[in-house]
């Protein structure tokens, strides 16, 4: 009798210690999930609010810019972080009018634009790319922006869009967006992210953009880098582009005459496409791209906005 009692006492404690480990790890996972949840809500608020500033950040850019305040003045002051309770926001300012437009490597025509054509090799030469490949690249863009001259352009197949899996086309009209150019036969990503200035870490792509305002293709000489400015003729030379450099700001075409090589090309290739920042904003023509990025705790958001006389050309959030 005995030995039952002891068997039924030994089996109600190890149901006991079962019934409590259980209760334990119900507890357990409660408090977890309660902390996942807490975790998740915070999280979705925290990005809730970044993405509030960045978009406030590009909205209060583009109000300051339509009361004709200078970019270089707003650049200036926006220079460092803005930090309040909520988190930091950083705002840039950059000039799409400094950087060469890929869709104008071919006119309403089908043919080249020259000055076009040969800033896009200059810089494209300064690549580790194999020899002989800068004219198919350019081919293959050319038919990508006008079918209409596969004739002319060796690597203009539409083969080779066929092929692809998913097939596509070309677009047969301008570039909506500069990541389109990965679509394009011959351009890999390793091109657009090479290096035209190593010094600078300056990437192909941050030399080109797709935008235009109504002045059309105009490069700002005051805020061009130092691979677009070599970009503009072989004659522009490591020690002429710093002259350039060192002359600026221009306070309008006619003070290039300061660097002669300069003021040939200006009234020469690229008459009447050479401006300054002075008569982009007296011509209401500023092109500017904004970037803003918001932190708050652990999430980031970045909105990035071009604008134009006021009108937004495009706006990315990520």
């Amino acid at each position: 009798m005995m030995g039952r009692l002891k068997n039924e006492s030994g089996f109600a404690l190890i149901l006991t210690l079962v019934i409590t480990a259980l209760m334990v790890a119900v507890v357990v996972e409660m408090i977890h999930q309660v902390y996942v949840d807490t975790s998740i809500s915070r999280g979705f608020r925290d990005r809730q609010q970044a993405s509030v500033l960045a978009e406030s950040g590009v909205m209060a850019v583009k109000k300051a810019l339509s009361q004709n305040i200078d970019p270089a003045l707003l650049s200036s002051f926006l220079a460092q972080p803005l930090t309040d309770e909520v988190g930091t926001l950083e705002i840039k300012i950059s000039d799409e009018n400094s950087k060469i437009n890929i869709n104008y490597l071919v006119d309403g025509q089908g043919n080249y634009d020259i000055p076009t054509k040969e800033a896009l090799l200059l810089l494209i030469s300064r690549l580790k790319l194999q020899k002989g490949s800068l004219a198919n690249v350019l081919d293959s863009v050319a038919f990508w922006i006008d079918i209409n001259v596969p004739s002319r352009y060796g690597r203009a197949d539409p083969l080779y869009y066929r092929n692809q899996k998913p097939a596509y086309s070309a677009r047969n009209g301008k570039m909506m967006t500069l990541t389109e150019l990965s679509l394009v036969n011959g351009i890999t990503p390793a091109m657009l992210d090479g290096l035209v200035d190593e010094k600078e870490k300056l990437k192909l792509r941050d030399c080109l953009t797709i935008y235009s305002n109504q002045l059309n293709s105009v490069i700002n000489v005051n805020s061009a880098s130092k691979a677009v400015l070599m970009g503009l003729d072989k004659s522009i030379s490591d020690s002429v582009a710093d002259q350039i450099i060192n002359r600026r700001p221009f306070n309008g075409v006619g003070e290039f005459s300061k660097v002669d090589e300069l003021n040939k090309i200006a009234n020469g290739a690229w008459l009447g496409r050479l401006t300054t920042s002075k008569d982009l904003i007296k011509n209401n023509a500023l092109l500017l791209r904004i970037t803003a990025v918001a932190k708050v705790k652990e999430s980031v958001r970045i909105v990035e906005a071009v604008v134009s006389n006021g009108s937004f050309l495009s706006w990315q959030e990520y």
